[in-house]
């Protein structure tokens, strides 16, 4: 019989799977007889799988719906999911899963290619569905190919782009001296000496913040590679922290937003006042995610080790930090005079043993 929980609202169901083991598994609605209607479907086919050793048919439709259901809950990129999965909708509609092929995908490849969308956007897509099917594989043992394993386009070297430090003074200049986004100069500093995401700075609530420990607390459920972490602040980040709090105790002393209005609500985007900003100290192409990019910047290039600059913006591993490598300069001319040395010691050796033999 389906049953509701707590952290869930649609309602679920506890079935024996086709090895024998008890499953409980999301149904993905909140219609009861739609999630009876599921059970019985689910246990008909665990009893074929199991006796008859028979698998059933899906459709394009049926994986993407089911995995979009099931993971709706967890993943903050659901909307995008659900887009590229109406894209995706008009090359695989009907598709019968177990039928798929790698010539299906170069096809749907040739396609988005033909209609001048870039490589990574495709991979995107594609990952999409190749993460669909590990899904449906794992979790409910649909037992479908996946055709998308080693179909990934080459994409070109990710922008990355900082501040130098004139560049940020006038930034900060500029945001001083702004009166109708009296918020974004503290922002701005917070981003610059903490390396956090626009989200997650204009989600973080006060019970987060320990200004006496000088640091920020970030669950989960806050970050987005889902790992929480401590984020350490400086005298400048706790300045601007301090100022945020004094704004809240004069104008919304309820609030648990560091960045809120006088009204206590909580402040959902910088990006006009920070192009405004960017604008009046005449700096171009620049983004509001680039704050994050220059705090790594400027972390590797005052020797702090890729893993540690890594650690602290919450990278999900030291290959995205790895984008900073070059701007380390002390190392790199260590590893130059370690070179230098070990010529001169194989020169020395060359002419010794040259000397030796003649």
């Amino acid at each position: 019989m389906p049953y509701k929980r707590k952290d869930s609202p649609v309602w679920w169901v506890s079935i024996i799977d086709s090895r024998g083991q008890r499953t409980r598994r999301p149904t993905g609605t909140t219609d009861r007889k739609e999630a009876e209607a599921l059970e019985a479907k689910w246990k008909l086919e665990a009893y074929r799988r199991q006796n008859w050793d028979e698998a059933p048919g899906r459709t394009f439709e049926e994986l993407m719906l089911a995995y979009l259901n099931a993971t709706a809950s967890e993943k903050r990129s659901a909307p995008k999911d659900r887009e590229r999965t109406r894209t995706l909708r008009k090359y695989f509609a009907g598709r019968e899963m177990r039928a798929l092929a790698p010539t299906d995908v170069r096809g749907y490849v040739d396609q988005r290619k033909k209609q001048g969308v870039s490589n990574s956007t495709v991979n995107r897509e594609l990952c999409l569905l190749s993460a669909a099917i590990n899904f449906a594989n794992r979790e409910w043992e649909w037992q479908l190919p996946n055709p998308v394993i080693g179909r990934k386009l080459k994409e070109p070297e990710g922008r990355v782009r900082w501040l130098t430090r004139a560049e940020a003074v006038a930034l900060l200049s500029a945001a001083d001296a702004s009166t109708r986004a009296p918020h974004l100069a503290d922002f701005l500093r917070l981003a610059l000496n903490t390396g956090m995401r626009r989200g997650e700075l204009l989600r973080l609530e006060w019970r987060r913040v320990d200004l006496r420990e000088g640091l920020v607390f970030l669950e989960a459920e806050h970050t987005k590679t889902k790992r929480r972490r401590s984020v350490p602040l400086n005298a400048e980040a706790r300045a601007a922290l301090i100022r945020r709090a004094r704004f809240r105790a004069e104008h919304c002393a309820d609030s648990p937003w560091v960045f809120c209005g006088k009204d206590g609500k909580p402040i959902a985007e910088v990006k006009r006042s920070f192009a405004v900003a960017c604008a009046k100290a005449g700096i171009a192409d620049f983004r509001v995610h680039d704050l994050r990019h220059t705090c790594a910047a400027w972390l590797v290039s005052a020797g702090v080790p890729l893993s540690e600059v890594r650690d602290l913006l919450g990278h999900a591993s030291v290959v995205m930090t790895e984008r900073y490598a070059h701007l380390a300069p002390e190392n790199v001319r260590a590893a130059v005079q370690r070179l230098e040395g070990q010529s001169r010691s194989g020169h020395a050796t060359h002419k010794d043993a040259g000397a030796g033999s003649s």
